[in-house]
């Protein structure tokens, strides 16, 4: 039998309790949770006392533990309790792919020199067990791309858009009331949390590490009543979609809200589920779909990675190893609907090979090919009145 895991959590929100109720209700996996490090003294708590703590030394400086998880919601602080706990010789698993993505060279780098295991399934796409998969079954066969839809909010956002007709305000609210977004949204209709997402893939796909600033993403903040009327005239759904894959010599990424015709595994995604489709030299198109949002979904990943833990599992960063000179680019041509303001915006993008053009004292867009380059230097999210969609 391996040994019990002793476990150090950070952050007792609705993850941390799911997980420490799974923990200490289940004989199936061999770990508990000893020690709680949490911020409001006041805060009523559902167990008892004695496994709180308000100092982080506590966990961090405490040898008889084995594991740290950190559920907490601060990118910074979350850096700083995992850099230490790792140094410390700690295995650590994290949730928070802010934290990830802003710093995962310098994680890998701490990894490598500790020897300490750093697991983080739950920072995406929920329950899907994606980076598990890409790091253990396509370690071996080439993947050529990656597409994921990785944001639960803005596919609630976009069902209801879509099959019934809400405007997009209408549709936030209601994914507001019903706890998908945020009263404060930005982070997930802005497409940041999904680009967090694929900046942690993109090292477990294709072994580059790429700072979040130089992924391009734009998200369906701007979408309109007539963005809504063109996508159904076309018999087309919008989805949010983290896209990267090897071209040439050159890996591209982004995140961009695309148009999804109904033979697209896509179509079919519907609320706040997730969805991340592979494509592979030798096993062509695999597709994977859960839930990406919620307490129960985050909690079960963090649940398995610690079940990993117990077994010694850490990641290999294998592709790190074979692929790490291959260099990332935005020099990359995608065709694009646009609806825009004026013509100099076209000329700002540097839209070209426009296939369409339409025009009417309510909208005006037009179909052609731009840059994701052009794209990244626009700072789209500083905008109110475009909207831009990937057109497949």
């Amino acid at each position: 039998m391996s040994k019990k895991l002793k476990v150090g959590l950070f952050g007792f929100g609705v993850v941390g309790q799911g997980l420490y109720d799974v923990l200490h209700k289940t004989k199936g996996i061999n770990a508990e949770v000893v020690k709680i490090c949490v911020k409001h003294r006041e805060k009523p708590r559902p167990i008892d006392k004695e496994y709180f703590t308000f100092d982080k030394n506590d966990i961090l400086n405490n040898d008889s533990l084995d594991v740290v998880v950190e559920l907490t919601d601060n990118a910074d602080e979350a850096f700083e309790i995992v850099a230490t706990a790792l140094r410390k010789g700690k295995a650590v698993v994290s949730a928070n792919k802010k934290m990830i993505a802003e710093h995962l060279e310098e994680l890998y780098k701490i990894q490598q020199q500790t020897g300490s295991p750093l697991l983080y399934e739950a920072s995406v796409c929920g329950s899907i067990p994606i980076i598990r998969n890409l790091e253990e079954y396509y370690d071996n066969d080439l993947l050529n791309s990656l597409d994921g839809i990785c944001n639960g909010t803005t596919n609630y956002i976009l069902t209801k858009t879509s099959e019934e007709n809400k405007t997009y305000e209408d549709a936030l609210k209601e994914a507001q009331v019903k706890g998908f977004a945020e009263s404060n949204p930005r982070l997930d209709v802005q497409a940041f949390d999904p680009k967090y997402k694929l900046t942690i893939l993109l090292c477990h796909t294709f072994g580059v590490f790429v700072k979040p600033e130089d992924v391009f993403n734009f998200g369906i903040q701007n979408l309109s009543a007539a963005d809504s009327t063109f996508t159904r005239e076309k018999g087309l759904k919008i989805k949010l979609i983290a896209h990267t894959s090897k071209l040439g010599d050159k890996i591209v990424g982004y995140v961009i809200p695309t148009l999804i015709s109904p033979d697209n595994m896509f179509y079919a995604v519907r609320n706040e589920f997730n969805a991340v489709q592979l494509g592979a030299a030798f096993s062509d198109k695999q597709f994977f779909y859960g839930k990406g949002a919620g307490g129960h979904p985050t909690a079960s990943a963090v649940l398995s990675d610690i079940s990993a833990l117990v077994y010694r599992y850490r990641y290999e960063y294998k592709k790190v190893e074979q692929n790490g000179t291959l260099p990332f680019s935005n020099e990359h041509l995608i065709d694009v609907y646009v609806r825009y303001p004026d013509e100099s915006f076209l000329k700002e993008l540097n839209v070209t090979d426009i296939q369409q053009r339409f025009s009417s004292s309510e909208t005006q867009y037009v179909i052609g090919k731009v840059s994701i380059d052009s794209l990244l230097r626009a700072n789209l999210n500083e905008r109110n009145d475009v909207f831009i969609a990937q057109w497949n």
